[in-house]
């Protein structure tokens, strides 16, 4: 399953942009097959959440969190989506292609090694995510959220989410044996963090404890960012700490995952 590492030659630096615009480019070229499926998986499914606890909220009560139930919803899941287009096919995507496809093996073989091999899918991964991410806040404004000047910065929040995300699941991919590995990744880590992130209901009404623990969590932050840039307008040094927090886990996690894929692709 290991391939040994081909000689590189003389390095122009760390990262070579041609190393990753030949990953990114394959990329493209291999998404234009399934991008209908892709783009269905990640944003039908966030968009249901959206009118299920929209509408459903909205018929229980006339405010969350002090917002309309369309307003908090609608930038809450900005951030479910984000996940579900990074996170996910950072694991499933990555595992697939280097333990049955071979597709890194053969990307190897070529002048790239697996620190621009991790970076290029990341980046890619989460360009996706931050066009997807965009989709449920499209849906609210169609259902009563007001536009507004901060939604531009939507796609640029989600894809520095999406990036953190993206090697969260590249890491996860290089480290699991199986993909029943992921099934603990998912309930015990993703799950958690999904309901502790504030997408769909306040963190007021959790223990001291756990208000702590959210803002610890990347979604939360996310979903802050998403709503103040929407919602409340920036909020000064405190969003700047979020986005580099965001930019930081970002930064981690792709160390991480360039480790993890190392010790599984190459001797």
């Amino acid at each position: 399953m290991s391939v040994v590492a081909q000689p590189r030659g003389q390095r122009i630096g760390r990262l070579e942009r041609s190393a990753l615009t030949g990953v990114l480019v394959r990329e493209v070229v291999n998404y234009s097959s399934y991008w209908k499926s892709s783009t269905f998986s990640s944003t039908v499914e966030p968009t249901i959440y959206l009118l299920a606890f929209g509408f459903g909220f909205g018929s229980l009560v006339s405010t969350i969190g002090g917002l309309d139930p369309v307003q908090f919803v609608g930038t809450g899941t900005v951030a479910t989506a984000v996940l579900f287009s990074s996170a996910f096919p950072g694991m499933f995507g990555t595992f697939v292609k280097y333990q049955f496809q071979r597709t890194y093996d053969a990307i190897l073989a070529a002048p790239v090694d697996t620190e621009e091999l991790v970076s290029a899918e990341a980046i890619w991964i989460a360009t996706r995510a931050g066009v997807y991410g965009c989709v449920p806040m499209l849906v609210a404004i169609a259902f009563g959220l007001d536009p507004s000047w901060g939604m531009l910065a939507v796609p640029f929040i989600a894809w520095v989410g999406g990036f953190g995300w993206a090697n969260f699941g590249i890491s996860i991919a290089g480290f699991s044996k199986s993909f029943e590995n992921f099934n603990y990744v998912v309930s015990a880590v993703l799950t958690p963090l999904f309901l502790l992130a504030g997408s769909f209901f306040p963190l007021d009404g959790f223990p001291h404890w756990a208000r702590v623990l959210a803002q610890f969590n990347p979604l939360h932050q996310l979903v802050v960012l998403v709503r103040d840039a929407v919602i409340y307008g920036w909020d000064g040094w405190i969003d700047v700490a979020r986005l580099g927090y965001l930019v930081a886990f970002g930064f981690v996690m792709w160390r991480i995952a360039i480790i993890a894929m190392t010790r599984k692709l190459v001797d």
